[in-house]
């Protein structure tokens, strides 16, 4: 079913960086949606000394934007949002410097001019942020780095905002819309914004050897909780498992939670890079404690999960590995 897929090399090199430290988490490899390889390692509570497991619940860190972009995409498809228009048209008491410029179309693809909240009111009240207004207070006064549409910067408040936007035209709580028209349609029963505070069953620690600015310090893993906060945004810090993750990615190419043609606009169907060789698309996220990747490759029919509660770096080192091992396998049989 690998057709050529090194399963076990690809144990063996994950292995090695378990033993040297380097790597905890999960990782899924599938072919035609069918799983061939799927493995959990590490631990998810240092504490208590508690392996992960494949149905471990870890946080994805900015991955889950792709659950933003999918809900927004639902409500253009049903004719409620249009890309082309300010933000004005839908949040009527958001300062017009910002929503008289920057449209829908600007907040998904990172050409609105915003920024990141995790700033200095970030981390004084990071016990109290759990729904979305409370996450736009944050920002919002803070004006645009740059003109909307003239460059790209990646940006945690457009995401925010698009969250706010979802809640306005849906008439439900963000965290509810995403539960009942992706979460639940795509069966991806142990996906949701689990609030730290509160006991939530099989769920990975976050650990880290970075402080709030995402340097290395020297020193043991320490756990991360007092850097991510109690509780994601919309832009990102939910949690998830690789194989609800592949629930996601099933139900996507089924047209269950969007038609083909707003499919298309997330996930292109083919898609070669310009030496026309297959194309990897990758969609990610981290921060200190949170690594987690989901990797398409359109043509050759793969699909890649890597979810960590080790740092950003240490995840990549994964996701590299498995890009490489697909492109080999599909140049080995040509």
């Amino acid at each position: 079913m690998g057709e050529g897929f090194d399963i076990e090399g690809l144990d063996r090199f994950i292995k090695i960086q378990v033993n040297e430290d380097l790597f905890s988490g999960a990782v899924l490899v599938a072919k035609d949606m069918n799983p061939i390889f799927k493995k959990a390692y590490g631990l998810a509570s240092k504490r208590f000394n508690t392996p992960n497991r494949l149905d471990t619940k870890f946080n994805i860190g900015s991955l889950n934007k792709i659950f933003t972009h999918v809900a927004v995409a639902q409500l253009a498809e049903k004719g409620k949002v249009n890309y082309k228009v300010p933000v004005k048209e839908y949040l009527t008491d958001y300062p017009p410097e910002v929503s008289d410029k920057v449209t829908i179309e600007h907040l998904l693809n990172f050409t609105s001019g915003m920024g990141h909240y995790w700033n200095e009111r970030f981390f004084a009240s990071m016990g109290n942020l759990r729904r979305v207004d409370d996450f736009i207070r944050l920002f919002i006064d803070e004006p645009l780095a740059f003109e909307p549409g003239k460059r790209r910067q990646y940006s945690n408040n457009g995401y925010v905002l698009l969250g706010k936007i979802i809640e306005v035209i849906s008439g439900q709580d963000y965290y509810d819309y995403i539960r009942e028209n992706i979460y639940e349609p795509a069966g991806m029963k142990d996906s949701d914004h689990y609030e730290l505070d509160r006991p939530v069953p099989n769920l990975a620690m976050g650990y880290t050897k970075m402080d709030s600015e995402w340097q290395r310090v020297p020193g043991p893993r320490r756990n991360n909780l007092f850097i991510i906060g109690v509780k994601g945004s919309p832009a990102g810090g939910g949690y998830s498992t690789i194989e609800d993750l592949l629930r996601f990615d099933i139900a996507l190419h089924e047209h269950r939670l969007l038609g083909p043609e707003y499919t298309g606009t997330l996930i292109p169907v083919k898609h070669t890079n310009e030496k026309g060789e297959p194309h990897v698309i990758t969609r990610a996220g981290g921060a200190p404690g949170i690594s987690a990747f989901y990797m398409k490759f359109p043509e050759l029919g793969h699909t890649a999960i890597v979810l960590s509660n080790y740092d950003p770096p240490d995840g990549k080192k994964i996701a590299d590995k498995i890009r490489d091992m697909v492109l080999d396998s599909i140049k080995a049989k040509t």
